[in-house]
């Protein structure tokens, strides 16, 4: 009986041997699984990756470091069409060297600047030639920034990038403002938390966790790394092409798509390089504030910010003692944050703005004439 029951055991024995390799089999397949999803999560979210940057020309930008003598300033206009207060900055090249600085513009396809298209020879021929039809609050317009920073990006020696509306003047002459920037080894990006407005969706959190989402002016000036990482960005501007759309007409059908969809014009333009540059950590590398200064005129409520626009300054309004004023300043305060920007370069205290904005043709003409704009020769950081 003992002999014949053996066999049977051991066959018994066998079988759950099987059993049990193969349950080890299905748990370490499914902790594969689940390690692989983790780290997919932590890619999408975390990711610094550069997997395709911008081809400007043909070429790819390269990041070798510039070790050169004379860092430039790319002054980088997003224009509608031509440039209105050309003649003003022309002005303000005058007499600067021109290995010191760089211009690139973004005008609409097609748009040539020329003798007969600019009263500046500084302009000729400075124009993107892949421009794009731009969209106001539509990611159009990061899209031609990036565009912008991208051809920037191809002459080495621009070590300062600086975004400017055709609307805008300088306040300082160009020693001044480039002795400014190159001073300072850190971008000027406005960003600051922002929660009284429903501009992020919820659609967006599987690659922009809500805590990273910033807010602040479209008018930047960035060093090099930080310009590279805008262009090369291949996971957060997907995102705002995706979910940053215009409303349709209140009532259309379309409107209620756009709602159920739970979509947002969150205006990308003054969220998008705030909030990238703070998902890749570099808050610290920056002066978070803009250069450019802007009166905004709150024509309805607190909370009704589609009702906000920029104040013009015309020729009324764009004196000596204006000038002065703005130029005076020396902070920013940041409501929302209960923080005060003291506005420095190179740890030194400086005025918070060399730009301002919006000008018109009238104001910009009394600058000039009242040698308002390149008044600052001896200033020193």
């Amino acid at each position: 009986m003992t002999r014949k029951s053996q066999p049977q055991a051991q066959h018994s024995v066998s079988r759950r041997g099987v059993v049990w390799l193969g349950w080890k089999l299905v748990i370490a397949f499914s902790v594969a699984l689940c390690l692989l999803a983790l780290l997919r999560i932590h890619l999408q979210y975390h990711s610094v990756t550069t997997l395709a940057p911008l081809s400007v020309a043909g070429s790819h930008i390269s990041l070798r470091k510039f070790s050169g003598d004379s860092p430039k300033v790319a002054f980088l206009f997003l224009a509608r069409r031509d440039l209105p207060l050309d003649f003003l900055w022309d002005r303000f090249f005058k007499g600067a060297d021109q290995a010191n600085f760089s211009i690139y513009i973004h005008s609409v396809p097609g748009f040539v600047f020329n003798e007969d298209t600019t009263r500046s020879q500084y302009f000729y021929d400075r124009q993107l030639n892949n421009s794009i039809k731009v969209i106001w609050g539509e990611s159009s317009m990061i899209a031609a920034e990036r565009l912008l920073l991208a051809s920037a990006l191809e002459d080495q020696s621009n070590q300062r990038f600086v975004l400017l509306s055709d609307r805008c003047v300088p306040l300082y002459d160009f020693g001044y403002i480039y002795r400014y920037l190159i001073s300072s080894p850190r971008s000027f990006v406005d960003s600051f938390l922002h929660t009284k407005e429903t501009r992020y969706s919820v659609n967006m959190s599987s690659v922009i966790p809500e805590e990273k989402w910033r807010k602040g002016s479209q008018w930047i000036t960035v060093v090099r790394s930080h310009a590279e990482v805008i262009v090369n960005d291949v996971i957060v501007f997907p995102v705002f092409e995706k979910f940053c759309k215009r409303a349709p007409p209140l009532g259309s059908q379309k409107a209620w798509l756009f709602l159920k969809q739970n979509r947002r014009n969150c205006i990308p333009d003054e969220h998008y390089v705030q909030t990238l540059l703070t998902m890749r950590g570099l808050e610290s590398e920056m002066e978070r504030r803009t250069l450019t200064y802007t009166v905004w005129n709150i024509s309805g409520t607190k909370y009704e910010a589609k009702s906000w626009h920029p104040v013009t300054f015309t020729f009324e309004n764009s004196g000596p003692e204006e000038i002065k004023e703005i130029k005076k300043i020396n902070h920013v305060y940041y409501e929302s944050e209960s923080r005060t920007e003291w506005c420095k370069a190179d740890s030194k205290p400086v005025p918070c703005f060399l730009f301002a904005r919006k000008f018109t043709k009238e104001a910009a003409m009394r600058l000039v004439s009242e040698g308002l704009i390149g008044s600052s020769t001896n200033t020193t950081l």
